[in-house]
């Protein structure tokens, strides 16, 4: 009874063995290929649980998912026959397992190398008929559509499915940099001396208007000032002449105590004056002396 119970648990086991053993999973990121006898037999399985012949047929996968290839920079020479570096990735899927497998041993490292070299190929042929301003500035996106274009029809027959190609950066080699500095580092010192010049040219036209101003308004100034003092000093002969028509007397006095003012404004003035002169008349109680008569 224990005999035929191990008997059975034996079996049990290793039916499920070989159950395990007919069948494999798809996943949604996988290809999938079955051989028999080492022979290819069928690539076109979708995502699931399929069914194989244990020990006559085996099952590889591969990645379903786009995979990138991002080389290193590669020189390649423009129009002008001026090395250019540039750094360019590629993104692609494997489209037929089938042709995959058989053209590229169903290698990855297989199919890296020949996409790196048509990618190259086309580069280099892109670049050759452009110069180095269009190849950098002005036409870096028609070289990767053209590239996309060419790739696509090319890698078709090895099972391949270039998505994207794509420029990361375009650079002149060092040598080619350093010219090209120096000769920017010129332009921009010529446009920066050209530009000091206008500037000082317009600060010498400023200044030299402002002086002219400066001194029109200067001399229209004094031309008021002058006339102001013409009709200050007309009206004060005329305040004069009828002051000393009202009253001589005090006309007199009041001129005498302005000569005054005038003459001793500092306590270190000193005038040596004989005392009987008509300066200080009003200082010794003499009567001053006639005024002429007008006729």
């Amino acid at each position: 009874m224990e005999g035929k119970t191990m008997f059975k648990l034996i079996g049990v086991i290793v039916l499920l063995w070989l159950v395990s053993m007919s069948l494999f999973v798809v996943t949604e990121r996988e290809l999938a290929i079955k051989f028999q006898f080492g022979e290819f037999v069928r690539g076109d399985y979708e995502p699931g649980l399929h069914f194989k012949i244990p020990f006559f047929q085996k099952v590889r996968k591969f990645e379903r998912r786009i995979m990138t290839i991002d080389s290193r920079p590669v020189p390649y020479l423009t129009l002008e026959k001026k090395n250019l570096l540039v750094d360019s990735f590629v993104m692609w899927r494997i489209s037929d397992v089938g042709l995959y497998y058989r053209s590229m041993r169903g290698l990855e490292a297989n199919a890296t190398e020949r996409l790196s070299k048509v990618i190259q190929e086309g580069l280099r042929n892109e670049f050759a008929k452009r110069t180095i301003q269009e190849a950098i500035s002005g036409e870096r996106a028609e070289i990767m559509r053209v590239i996309s274009e060419k790739i696509v029809s090319q890698v078709a027959e090895f099972g391949l499915d270039v998505v994207d190609v794509r420029i990361k950066r375009i650079e002149l080699p060092v040598e080619v940099s350093e010219s090209v500095f120096q000769r920017m580092r010129a332009e921009r010192q010529r446009v920066a001396t050209e530009l000091r010049s206008q500037g000082a040219e317009k600060a010498e036209k400023i200044r030299a208007e402002a002086d002219r101003q400066r001194t029109v308004i200067l001399a229209e100034a004094e031309r008021d000032a002058q006339m102001l003092r013409g009709e200050g000093d007309g009206s004060a002969a005329a305040i004069y002449a009828a002051s000393f028509g009202q009253d001589r007397e005090f006309y007199e006095f009041y001129r005498s105590l302005e000569a005054y003012q005038q003459a001793f404004q500092s306590k270190d003035d000193m005038l040596l004056l004989d005392a009987n002169t008509d300066f200080f008349r009003y200082f010794t109680n003499r009567s001053p002396s006639p005024a002429p008569v007008r006729r």
